[in-house]
């Protein structure tokens, strides 16, 4: 289901043992809420299924990047994979530790690399033999000694959506397979890199676990190789990407079956999986809170205007993206179906369409299913909207964890340039 920890009670729907109208009336909407019970059920499962083999668990922060969310993560043991300098930061404001995190990404800037290496980062997985140059001589520079991965593209295709898959050739992402084995041997002399591990990551929303099997295969095949030729590789990582469901109607692939393949692939072949898990842990156990406004006929069409819009959530807008919504509290009367959209000035800005959400009224509170994931990290302020406020649940207790951006906020760091001097 779309909603994990999100369940009617009495006909109202309650995160945990929280209303959620009692979350909107204090937060006010929209707001992002998230379960911290069902992001630490969800690690936990990983954590359970891989226990036969030696493992990391790296959460993608890209995925949700809130500090109160990372924090749950860290003090459940989990290790971080970043995209960027900034994620970096983050998870070191959240208490995670740097010594367990792998930074990805096929951009990195030299500054970024720095900052890594400064900070004792775990591995660094580079995507391309510029990439190698550069960060040999920041190693050089740094007196540094870092862990490296190359990330390797095994030209498989996940059948997800074109903006989410990586493992294509004619994807940007990674080194082709047929190619890697000669840059590792090539590299592997060159010190201060220490290579490690080879990685891969072939895209996002994957319900079937034997591509996921193949790709492994592939990889195994590689590491093995490269162990027999001399090189002290000792971690596989296979990043991310299961999916989970969006619709009401749509499973979840399973992370114990996921678990279960690896570990009986990986047993007995000496090397440590590593795994990159974002959606799966984050996307359910998120919505989006968001108010009915108005309720507008118009000929054949009914749309439900609601204070939340594409600059909250742009993946209706940007993939096509299907959420469930439900109303938090349920009521008799006549169904109809209608629109959700938004107040931003574009015919794109819809949250939903075609639903039936009940009889909606104007003040009704609805909720925006698996919004965990790629939810506020893409948000944006495109019309000057203020972004949302974040709260997370834990216990029965909630918390704002983002405060809702100020007016203040929306022109922080600008200034008005006159010609003759700058007027703050």
């Amino acid at each position: 289901m779309p909603f994990q920890r999100f369940d009617y009670v009495e006909g109202e729907l309650h995160c945990e043992d929280v209303a959620l109208s009692e979350i909107a009336e204090a937060v006010g909407t929209p707001s992002y809420v998230y379960s911290a019970g069902a992001i630490r059920e969800n690690l936990r499962e990983y954590q359970r299924s891989l226990s036969g083999i030696p493992h990391e668990i790296h959460y993608a922060v890209k995925a949700n990047s809130c500090l109160a969310v990372l924090a749950v993560l860290a003090k459940e043991g989990a290790g971080f994979d970043i995209v960027s300098e900034g994620e970096l930061y983050r998870v070191r404001r959240a208490g995670g530790e740097p010594s367990k995190t792998v930074f990805s990404g096929a951009g990195k800037t030299a500054a970024e690399l720095r900052y890594a290496l400064k900070h004792g980062i775990g591995a660094i997985h580079c995507e391309s033999v510029q990439e190698l140059e550069l960060l040999q001589s920041i190693a050089m520079q740094s007196r540094a000694t870092p862990r490296v991965a190359l990330r390797v593209n095994p030209n498989i295709d996940a059948d997800t959506h074109p903006y989410i898959a990586t493992g294509l050739r004619e994807h940007k992402f990674g080194i082709a397979l047929h190619d890697a084995r000669a840059v590792y041997l090539d590299w592997a002399r060159w010190e201060p890199l220490r290579f490690t591990g080879v990685s891969c990551h072939i895209g996002s929303q994957i319900f079937d676990i034997g591509v996921f099997e193949e790709a492994l295969r592939q990889v195994l095949a590689l590491a093995e190789h490269l162990r027999d030729a001399g090189l002290r590789i000792r971690t596989i990582d296979l990043g991310g990407g299961l999916a989970v469901g969006y619709r009401a109607d749509q499973a979840s692939a399973s992370i114990s079956a996921y678990g279960a393949m690896l570990s009986g692939a990986l047993s007995g072949t000496g090397f440590r999986l590593s795994l990159e898990p974002g959606r799966s842990i984050v996307g359910q156990a998120g919505v989006l809170l968001t108010r009915a406004l108005y309720r507008k006929p118009a000929g054949r069409k009914t749309f439900v205007v609601v204070d939340g819009a594409m600059n909250d959530l742009i993946r209706p807008a940007l993939y096509e993206a299907h959420h469930e919504i439900l109303p938090t509290v349920r009521r008799q009367g006549p169904a109809g179906r209608c629109d959700i959209v938004g107040p931003v000035c574009e015919s794109g800005d819809f949250l939903g369409k075609d639903r039936d959400i009940g009889p909606c009224r104007q003040g009704d509170l609805l909720a925006v299913g698996t919004a965990g994931a790629y939810g506020f990290v893409q948000s944006s302020n495109y019309n000057s909207r203020r972004r949302a406020a974040e709260v997370l649940v834990d216990r029965g207790l909630f918390r704002i964890v983002r405060e809702r951006e100020s007016l203040q906020d929306l022109v922080r760091g600008e200034s008005v340039w006159t010609g003759s001097g700058t007027v703050r």
